[in-house]
This record gives structure tokens, sequence and C-alpha cells, in this order.
């Protein structure tokens, strides 16, 4: 592909638009009419508490077996996403876009003082815009912020997918495309099976909804993720039944470490008592987790994603740096976060965190890092 043809691809067409708008149309949808647990979020300041409902695995089967219906009848076409990938990236973000500045224009224009919608100001319009104004905005009665994260986990699947029929469709589908399409698959389908624990992270708790978490929602999670499988698509990678016994290897102990970690800190939030590995829990200040996956590291979990996502890569082979940009950048990022962490709680819980760090000395890798 030339420089020309490259440029051309990436201008959105109605096509890209109306596929963009039937998903979230979609999403919306399915969201507020199909049966789910309703999970009560975290407390926010003014005792307030929102509630989410949890029908994502639902919303998603359903989803995939109306396409695999249309396409048996010939009303859609499974590689309509993989036949205009770069489009809808350039859709997605310009969607993006739009979005967080009416999010902007709409949190200046709020007099709500509740803990959900009132408005955080700095003045700095670059910063408002990038990281919001408000904690969580709706639209027609839909939390913005989780459904956007839905709507990433589920893009990146259907990307998956899409691409998993071309590959089919042009005859080269290969055992790591095979292998990458699984590890995926078991990631995402758990994610939506425990998609309650979404509601205890930091992102759900206490970012704001801003660019930030709007393009790495709908742009960042299915456009670069699945950057492996996309290179599949154009390159034949033979692996060898050691490695490919070894990539299953790394994405078993990722998962198991990711899963457990994430699971033993969102039961012990509900329940400080709750048993760890059989026994009960150890807590440093009545408040940090120190048993079970906790007191290997501190960010324990950050091992596990970044295990997952190296196991995503391994099916490419080492030939080429590309496949591997989404655990690079990943590896980035936790470091990052892991940094502004310990800053924030050190703050937050001041002594006892000095405490806690000597029950739990490292970080991420025990001694290692």
């Amino acid at each position: 592909m030339d420089f020309t043809s490259l440029i051309i691809s990436f201008i959105p067409s109605w096509t890209s638009v109306g596929l963009l708008l039937g998903f979230f149309s979609y999403l919306g949808i399915a969201g507020s009419i199909l049966p789910g647990k309703l999970i009560p979020g975290a407390n926010l300041s003014d005792g307030t508490r929102l509630h989410y409902r949890c029908n994502g695995m639902l919303s998603l089967l359903l989803l995939v077996g109306l396409l695999i219906i249309g396409a048996w009848m010939d009303y859609v076409s499974l590689t309509a996403i993989s036949d205009r990938g770069l489009e809808l990236l350039s859709t997605t973000f310009i969607f993006s876009v739009i979005v967080t500045l009416l999010l902007y224009v709409a949190g200046c224009k709020s007099k709500d003082q509740s803990a959900s919608l009132k408005p955080h100001i700095t003045g700095n319009i670059l910063d408002d815009w990038w990281f919001g104004i408000q904690l969580n905005p709706s639209f027609m009665g839909v939390d913005l912020k989780f459904f956007f994260v839905r709507a990433g986990m589920m893009g990146w699947l259907l990307i998956n997918l899409s691409v998993l029929a071309k590959s089919i469709q042009d005859a080269n589908l290969s055992q790591s495309m095979i292998l990458y399409q699984l590890f995926c698959v078991i990631y995402i389908m758990d994610y939506f099976f425990y998609e309650e624990y979404m509601t205890s992270t930091w992102d759900i708790i206490a970012e704001r909804l801003g660019f930030m978490l709007v393009f790495g929602d709908l742009v960042w999670i299915p456009f670069t993720f699945s950057i492996q499988g996309w290179w599949l698509l154009s390159n034949k990678v033979e692996l060898t039944t050691a490695a490919m016994i070894a990539n299953c290897c790394v994405f078993v102990i990722g998962y198991l470490v990711f899963r457990g970690a994430n699971k033993q800190k969102h039961d012990f939030k509900k329940n400080p008592k709750a048993l760890i590995w059989g026994r009960p829990p150890k807590v440093v200040g009545g408040k940090l987790l120190v048993s079970g996956y906790w007191g290997i590291a501190r960010h324990c979990n950050y091992l596990g994603d970044l295990l997952l996502a190296l196991s995503f890569s391994l099916p490419c082979g080492i030939s080429s740096p590309v496949p591997y940009f989404y655990p690079i950048y990943l590896l980035i990022l936790l470091i990052w976060r892991e940094r502004r962490d310990e800053s924030r709680c050190a703050h937050k819980y001041k002594e006892v965190w000095a405490e806690y760090r000597k029950a739990v000395p490292w970080r991420i890798l025990p001694y290692v890092y």
C-alpha cells in the first residue's frame, strides 16, 4: 500500500459511521433491557452510590449470535470490520473527540452538586478536557464510563473475530492465529464473567470521564490490543510444539495471577473477613491486605496482566517488534501507574503505608522490582 492509498484508507465512510453508531445503539439498548445482576458501586463522597447492571456477557453472546445469523442469511459480512479497519479507527477517534468536547461543555454548564456530577474545573481547558470535569456523567440513563469500558472490550473481541473470519476467507488460518484468538477469547469472556469486579477499579471509582478514558476505552483498547491479529493476517509464523506449550504456560500463569489477585482484592473489599487461600486475611492498619497474592507484591495483578499481554504476542514469533507493541506499552503504563498509585497511597495512608511497604517490599515482580 503506497502512502496515498494509506491516507485514503483512513478517511471515514458512511458505512464505518453506521457500523459504529449501530454498535453503540445496540449496547445502549441491550445494556438497559437485558437482565443482569445489579451491583452497587463504591460509596461516593456525598454518601450516594451508583448501581451497575452487569449484563455484559449476555449482551456479548446475543450480539455474536445475531451477527452469525445475519451472516448465514447474507445480511451482514463477518469481515466488515477487518475490511475497514483503518477507517473505523479514524471514525472512532473522531467520535471520541466529539463526545469528550460535548462532555466538557456539559460539565462546564452543570450546576449539579452531587458527587457524580459536580464539576471539577481547573481553568486549564486542555487539562479539563483531557481528564474530564464530571465523575459519572450519563446519557439517557446510561452511565457513560461503564458503557465505554464495555464497548472497548466488546470492540476488541469483534475486531479479532472479524480478523479471524478474514483469515479463514483468505485460506491462511495458522496455528499462531488460532492460539492468539483462543487466548483473547478466554481473556475477554473472563472479563465479562467477572464484570462486576470492574465496579471496584480506580477508573470507575475515582477517575473523571474525559478524553483520556474515552480514547483509552474506545480507540486504544480495541485497536491496539488487536495488533497481533492484524499482523498475523499478512505474516505467516510456524511455531514449534515446544514454543506453543511454553506460550500456553505463560498464558495460564498470567491468568491465574491476574484473576486470582483481582478476585482476592474484590472479595476483601466486600467482606474483609473472607478467607484467602483457606486462611483469615492479614491486614496492615486495618485497611491494607497482605495475604494471598497481595502479600507477594504490592501490585501482583500487574504482573499477571503483563504475562497475559506477552502471551498474546508470543504466537507471532520474534521476527518483528510490531506484535509486541501491546506488552511493551503495558509495561511502561503499569510502571507509571504503579508509581502514581504509590504516591497517592503514601499520601492517603501515611505511616500505615510505610508499615505496609515493610511487610510487602516488592512492587510488581518479587526479587526483581
